[in-house]
């Protein structure tokens, strides 16, 4: 049985809501599935994201394939990079230095995110709070006799 790590739709119309489960590769969307790994509310940010790393970790040691989109919160979440770690041999206090400073840099990613953010939407309202200018006619000086 070939097992996949993707999301399991929940939530009332518009208003989705997915579990993140360890299912049979060839079981529906919404089918049975084999174990409930974690949640996601895309309606939130990082608040909306909760992940058993223990139980990712397991399902992803027993050869289960996440799907592309739980591939990408497990890196939103340093789960592959824990797990990688642990698979090169690493001891636990060189595990744990290496998942802070990764999250160090997240922070400032987002920070740096954030600033751009805020500098895009300041110049849109300078822009928009700013008259047009009149187009000034072009002046070239023709040489000629």
């Amino acid at each position: 049985m070939a097992v996949r790590l993707r999301l399991r739709r929940m939530g009332r119309k518009k208003q989705p809501y997915y579990r993140i489960v360890a299912i049979d590769s060839r079981s529906a969307r919404n089918g049975k599935y084999l174990e409930n790994i974690g949640t996601y509310n895309p309606r939130h940010d990082a608040a909306g994201l909760d992940i058993r790393e223990e139980r990712a970790v397991y399902w992803l040691d027993r050869g289960a394939k996440p799907s592309e989109t739980v591939n990408n919160l497990f890196k939103r979440q340093g789960i592959l990079l824990r797990r990688h770690l642990q698979r090169l041999g690493a001891d636990d206090l060189k595990i744990q230095e290496a998942t802070q400073q990764w999250q160090g840099l997240q922070a400032e990613k987002q920070k740096r995110r954030e600033a751009v953010k805020a500098q895009r939407k300041s110049k849109a309202k300078d822009t928009a709070t700013e008259p047009p200018e009149a187009a000034a006619p072009v002046v070239t000086e023709e040489s000629g006799a």
